[in-house]
């Protein structure tokens, strides 16, 4: 009993501290995007640097929250050749709703500010929703079959929303992060959907395509990061109890592909198997490193190179 009431009493303390720096950063957000509305490109590019700094000293609040309160040990293997002034495209397996908050503290101040691809409904989140706009995250609005057959417009129109941001983004230092599983990985999903990966849901391959064909050559290359919870995998709620023992955030940077064949991808559904390829190899590695961080070295072989 005293245990739980110890575990419940840090979740609210630290839960307190995250919403207290959340309502605190609203102000010098909300300032400028306001700012912004100045017709003026050198004024605009400053107040969005300065947003930059808001959300970084944000994130590195929360950060400093977790390293005092919780008694998780972060590994983090692979970031010594990692730069705030680069360009990359980081793909990362999905388990949790504690992989951006691992990812955030991974690798804030050691790459460019992370942005990722953000469902509509949450620009409704209060500051939040406010600062990822500002920030230029791209925001999908996904359409049902039956409204795509009814407004054949709206097919593609999240890949070219989301090429719309990168473009806008591409002038400077940038990091896009995409779970490219589409979702969180469990048994159950996993079992329905007839993965050929032991750990990792098949991955999807537009946003992928749509950043390395929106930044083309101005890409230095593509983070390969793979998240594992050697104790299971935990929620939210699990990190701010202190029911978290270890993470681990391993980065592989690896060579970005060639943007031709990212935007053959996108022009023509024919020529859609070079890049396809390309991420499924580079899912089967993934997949290969999860087997042996969980000792299920009989499932590595699962996957078929590609050629």
């Amino acid at each position: 009993m005293f245990a739980k009431l110890k575990e419940y009493g840090r979740a609210s303390l630290s839960i307190g501290i995250f919403l207290a720096n959340t309502t605190l950063a609203g102000f010098p957000v909300t300032l400028l995007v306001l700012a912004r509305l100045l017709p003026l490109r050198f004024w605009q590019r400053r107040c969005s640097q300065a947003l930059t700094r808001v959300a970084e000293t944000w994130i590195t609040i929360n950060n400093i929250n977790l390293s005092l309160l919780q008694p998780t040990r972060f590994r983090v293997e692979g970031a010594e050749e990692l730069r705030t002034d680069g360009r990359y495209l980081l793909l990362a397996n999905h388990q949790s709703a504690m992989d951006i908050p691992l990812l955030q503290r991974a690798l804030t101040r050691r790459i460019p500010l992370l942005r990722f691809f953000i469902k509509q409904q949450l620009i409704w989140v209060p500051v939040l929703g406010l600062a990822w706009w500002a920030l230029g995250f791209p925001f999908m609005k996904r359409s049902s079959r039956a409204q795509r057959a009814r407004r054949p417009e709206l097919r593609g129109a999240d890949l070219r929303a989301a090429r719309q941001a990168c473009e806008r983004l591409a002038c400077g230092p940038l990091t896009m992060m995409n779970f490219v599983e589409g979702t969180r990985f469990t048994m159950a999903k996993h079992a329905r959907s007839g993965s050929p990966y032991r750990h990792l849901l098949a991955p999807r391959a537009g946003g992928a395509a749509v950043v390395v064909a929106a930044l083309g050559e101005q890409l230095d290359a593509v983070l390969d990061v793979t998240l594992h919870y050697p104790a299971g995998v935990p929620s939210l709620l699990d990190l701010f109890c202190g029911r978290v023992p270890e993470a681990l955030v391993k980065i592989h940077a690896r060579p970005a592909p060639d943007p031709a064949l990212a935007q053959a991808y996108l022009d023509d559904p024919e020529r859609r198997e070079p890049f396809v390829a390309w991420l499924g190899e580079l899912w089967a590695v993934k997949d290969d490193e999860l087997a042996e961080l969980v000792g299920d070295l009989e499932g590595r072989e699962l996957m078929p190179r590609a050629a």
